[in-house]
């Protein structure tokens, strides 16, 4: 007999993709938008990049070889990543220290300590960044002012931290708007801001990127932007004095960098689309109510966490059905 039928079991289908493949197409995705913040904000950009690149590497390499006695994984390209969302969650001017105890948390804590990629809960550099965020309000708050080109002790405040405070204060949104930066200038991204907020486009880009190369498919970032766009609109039709409309919620802030590159981690994130699209509304939906009636101008970042610790009853619950069972 010249032909042997052989039988295996599944999966059957192997695209040759791996760990290291899609971390380093999500690095290439973010390539653009990081260049454009050190064109932005300078050299202080770059140091903090590297700082928690290099700081993550270090940390996760360290763990594993001394404390877990297991084989390094920074191959993967994991550590690297979660460096750069942890640098373009920062403001440019972050003292170093602070970055690299933002790193041992995001890799010792949120990573190593559940066993590594693939078993943490949380997104790292979420964890990375709100610990920061938590632990140092005012380093984490201190933006750099760019419309001087400087990166300096000279600070301001962002659009989004702009208008929260004028709505608070009563001014009607068409009066704060028009002294901030025009719409065309946010997709453009040159304002105040962390490292990772000033380059919508960029990251728009990134996501084109990211779906044609079949990293990511549209059911997270779409529904999430899309999430926050009607429920932002919704409130500004209600009432458009007191509320910032649909494109400068879009604009502004963390949105663009935590939908497209953070909520779609796979690890974190729901495995069906059905899930997906749930997990995906109330990351919009949590988002937008902190930003409007939170004590932060931001959401994005407690929403992703918020919606990580959901994750696994999603995936309970919706479970595909499988292979000949009855219905």
């Amino acid at each position: 007999m010249s032909k042997l039928l052989t039988i295996t079991p599944s999966p059957h289908i192997h695209q040759g993709d791996s760990v290291d493949k899609i971390m380093y197409r999500v690095i290439f995705a973010l390539i653009p938008a990081l260049a454009w913040s050190f064109f932005v904000f300078g050299l202080s950009a770059v140091m903090v990049t590297l700082t928690a690149v290099l700081a993550c590497v270090i940390f996760e390499w360290l763990i594993q070889k001394f404390m877990l006695k297991t084989e390094p994984t920074i191959k993967d390209g994991s550590a690297v990543l979660t460096g750069i969302l942890l640098a373009m969650n920062l403001p440019a001017q972050i003292p170093l220290w602070i970055i690299i105890l933002g790193s041992l948390v995001a890799i010792g804590i949120a990573k190593l300590s559940f066993g590594g990629l693939g078993q943490n809960i949380f997104n790292p550099a979420l964890v990375g960044r709100v610990f920061l965020l938590i632990s140092f309000p005012v380093q984490m708050t201190s933006w750099p002012n760019v419309t001087k080109n400087i990166v300096d002790a000279t600070t301001e405040a962002t659009p989004l931290a702009l208008v929260k405070e004028g709505l608070k204060n009563g001014t009607p949104f068409n009066e704060i708007v028009a002294d901030l930066p025009a719409y065309s200038e946010l997709l453009l991204g040159k304002f105040s801001g962390s490292m990772g907020e000033v380059s919508a486009l960029l990251l728009l880009a990134g996501l084109v990127y990211m779906l044609v190369r079949k990293v990511v498919t549209w059911h997270i970032p779409v529904t999430t932007l899309g999430t926050i766009a009607i429920f932002t609109g919704i409130l500004w039709l209600i009432d458009p004095s007191g509320n910032a409309d649909p494109m400068f919620h879009l604009l502004t802030g963390g949105v663009m960098l935590g939908a497209i590159f953070m909520a779609t981690d796979m690890v974190t994130s729901p495995m069906s689309k059905r899930g997906q699209l749930i997990y995906s509304v109330g990351i919009g939906a949590i988002t937008v109510c902190i930003r409007v009636w939170g004590a932060y101008p931001e959401g994005i970042s407690f929403a992703i966490l918020i919606m990580n610790a959901f994750t696994p009853l999603i995936n309970n619950y919706l479970k595909p059905k499988r292979f000949g069972e009855k219905k």
